[in-house]
């Protein structure tokens, strides 16, 4: 029931008034020990400021900061965590070419043609933050590819950074949890940067257009749990 009202809000209005949106950031000597980035670059970092559709201007404050960032190819240029880059109107799903450790075919946005909606999902092995989630990830989209729900995760993260989150740990994942989605591999982390996502777990619904497109209508977290919240986790982002 929880999984129902989430996909049926998601799918049902153009844009979430509650979005995940560009916080402070900051360089850091070492990764973050147990989290993951997807890729910024040193020459665009994150905005320091909020976005004023979903808040007033200044500074996240430090609680909100619950996401790690994707981590960099260089481990000396880990960032610190934040939260999702703001994705305007219209954005549609870009296309990719990814390969899926666990089985060896490549993927692309073309296979999802015939689906109404798509889900891409960045995540990783290591991150604490999707380790909280992954059963019931696994368990709300086996639930909703039933119903023609297309769903792909993807991780972009460096595995000179964090060698776990490699191919092969990946198929071994996949494995483990049973997913029922194709779970990818984006080494260039070029996908990540076209999808602008920034941190794991970050999640993007996307449904078909009149030009039949997948055009972006939720783009954030799954939900408000975290791994020392005590929320509750219910699907309801």
């Amino acid at each position: 029931a929880d999984g129902d009202r989430w996909l049926t809000r998601s799918l049902s209005r153009r844009r979430p008034r509650r979005l995940l949106v560009p916080a402070t950031s900051s360089l850091a000597a070492s990764p973050l020990p147990s989290t993951a980035p997807i890729p910024a670059t040193p020459s665009t970092p994150p905005s320091p400021t909020l976005s004023p559709p979903v808040r007033a201007p200044g500074p996240l404050p430090a609680k909100a900061l619950l996401r790690r960032p994707l981590s960099r190819h260089d481990p000396e240029d880990a960032i610190e965590r934040l939260e999702s880059t703001h994705v305007s109107d219209g954005f549609c799903a870009p296309q990719f070419e990814l390969p899926e450790p666990l089985t060896g075919k490549i993927w692309t946005l073309d296979d999802f043609e015939a689906s109404p909606a798509l889900l891409v999902m960045f995540i990783c092995n290591h991150c604490p933050f999707v380790k909280h989630l992954k059963k019931d990830i696994a368990k709300l989209t086996s639930f909703y590819i039933e119903k023609g729900l297309a769903s792909i995760a993807i991780s972009s993260n460096s595995i000179v950074t964090y060698p776990k989150d490699g191919p092969e740990y990946m198929a071994e994942e996949a494995k483990k949890f049973k997913y029922s989605f194709p779970y990818l591999y984006d080494e260039s982390q070029e996908v990540a940067k076209a999808f602008r996502a920034v941190c794991t777990p970050e999640f993007y619904l996307f449904k078909k257009d009149e030009q039949r497109k997948f055009e972006l209508f939720y783009h954030g977290q799954f939900d408000d749990s975290r791994p020392s919240n005590n929320v509750p986790v219910t699907g309801r982002g």
